[in-house]
């Protein structure tokens, strides 16, 4: 892949024209037609944002002894959110660069302390089935093997599961507050109590919820008990950049104690550039996304955000009910805050999101079992019944006979035979032509995917799906024809 510099400069007017054109095939989260990725609370939210990233725009927070500014600014905004989620005195914290870091971060530490205090040297943790990636990815970079445990009926992670998941090797539990799957709060007390009881760190997965959660609690909503203030739980993570409504990338990572999260730090002394030290992930640490979050702390307090979140709360239980009012989906679990999931007993859940594609409503495609993905923000609160009139659109849509769906079935129905009556070896090759089957060719999905995500959920061998997804990674940095 080549792509030479332009040969001379190029006028900042053009620059630009030509980005705003790239852009016009994005997704309208503007419109509000984006039920996941951007979170929007006003142009005055957007404006401050903008004003303060750009204040810090050059800055560095690799050296806060170089821009104290920026040390004072991080150090209050993990203390602010410590306060919402159960902290005290002792509580200490960081930001990095979103939840995916956070969450890393919190099995570094694990690992680290499981190494220093109980000399385990191959490190294991729990994880619900429900568990975001992230911790995957955890477990792949640091070598801490992951150990799955079921969730039940209600989508809430099995706690009886998680008690005989117990090794001598555990080193940490993590629960979900809530899941991003179906939005529902995993029984936190009753797991962090098991791991208090084994001397095992417990890590609540707030990303999603943890700027959500207190503020619907304070609204009358109910809510489980998940945050530090809970006994057994030793970290927390929450995304600052989702309900907190800051810039990206934002999050913090908030440990119990100081010697916890000493287990965090890396430090090298013995550099010929002198002493490094670095706290998380990143070296280079862009000094806009502190200043952003510190000022949307600040400007909207505890009385912006309750308005924020009344307003995000009406708009949830709004569609919550017209959902359940149309025939053939239905809200999958307890969700205990603005984070849904549709499901169907009987239609093709990715059929109706192709539909609503068409429309320009962007959801994600869940699995296990198959369901479309909403996140609601204060966005949403003015095309609701929008949405819920192309929804009810959409569903009638997915009832229809059509031919596509006729070729869909019968596609998805040869998928699953070859793979109860071919030899896994044979099956395995097949998959790897497949990628015309699916509709995936290069980085592009087709306009329809239903066909496509039905098969990919059908493979038996996920590691035939793998490849797959890897080539589309691949293809998805590289120059377009």
């Amino acid at each position: 892949m080549t792509l030479a510099l332009p040969p001379k400069r190029t006028p900042a007017e053009n620059v630009l024209a030509t980005m705003r054109q790239a852009r016009a095939r994005d997704a309208k989260w503007r419109e509000g037609k984006t039920w996941s990725l951007v979170y929007r609370a006003g142009d005055d939210v957007t404006e401050l944002l903008k004003e303060a990233y750009t204040m810090f725009f050059s800055e560095n927070g690799l050296n806060p002894t170089a821009f104290p500014s920026l040390k004072k600014f991080e150090a209050e905004v993990a203390a602010m959110t410590a306060s919402l989620l159960g902290g005290d005195e002792e509580t200490v914290g960081n930001m990095t660069s979103g939840g995916t870091e956070s969450l890393l971060m919190a099995v570094k530490t694990a690992r680290d302390w499981g190494r220093a205090v109980k000399s385990i040297a191959a490190p294991e943790m729990i994880l619900p089935a429900s568990a975001h990636p992230a911790f995957e990815k955890a477990a792949h970079y640091f070598s801490v093997k992951a150990i799955h445990i079921p969730v039940g009926p209600d989508f809430r992670a099995d706690v009886a599961a998680a008690q005989d998941a117990i090794t001598p090797n555990t080193v940490l539990m993590v629960g979900s507050a809530p899941s991003y799957p179906q939005g529902v709060v995993d029984p936190i007390v009753e797991l962090a109590r098991i791991a208090q009881e084994h001397d095992v760190l417990f890590h609540t997965d707030a990303c999603v919820g943890g700027f959500m959660l207190p503020f619907a609690r304070k609204l009358g909503y109910s809510v489980p008990d998940f945050d530090l203030s809970v006994p057994g739980v030793t970290s927390i993570s929450v995304d600052l950049h989702k309900y907190a409504y800051a810039a990206k990338g934002a999050s913090v990572i908030l440990y119990k104690n100081g010697p916890l999260r000493r287990h965090q730090f890396f430090v090298h002394t013995d550099w010929a550039g002198g002493i490094y030290a670095s706290p998380t992930m990143a070296g280079t640490k862009p000094g806009g996304p502190i200043a952003a979050a510190w000022a949307i702390m600040n400007y909207l307090g505890e009385e912006g955000y309750l308005d924020i979140a009344a307003i995000v709360m009406k708009t949830t239980v709004k569609l919550r009910e017209g959902i359940d009012s149309i025939e053939g989906i239905k809200i999958l679990g307890n969700p205990a805050m603005s984070v849904l999931s549709i499901g169907s007993d009987a239609l093709n859940v990715y059929e109706i999101a192709d539909e609503l594609a068409l429309r320009g409503w962007h959801l994600d495609r869940q699995q296990f079992p198959p369901s479309l993905h909403l996140t609601v923000t204060h966005a949403h609160a003015q095309v609701a019944d929008q949405f819920l009139n192309d929804l009810r659109w959409a569903t009638a849509r997915a009832k229809r006979f059509s031919l596509n769906k006729l070729a869909n079935s019968l596609k998805l129905g040869l998928v699953q035979l070859a793979a109860k009556l071919l030899p896994v070896n044979l099956m395995s090759k097949l998959t790897a032509r497949s990628s015309s089957m699916t509709g995936i060719k290069g980085a592009d999905l087709p306009q329809r995917s239903a066909a496509m995500y039905g098969m990919m959920a059908s493979l038996p061998n996920r590691g035939d799906l793998n490849e797959l997804v890897l080539d589309v990674l691949d293809n998805l940095t590289r120059l377009e024809e």
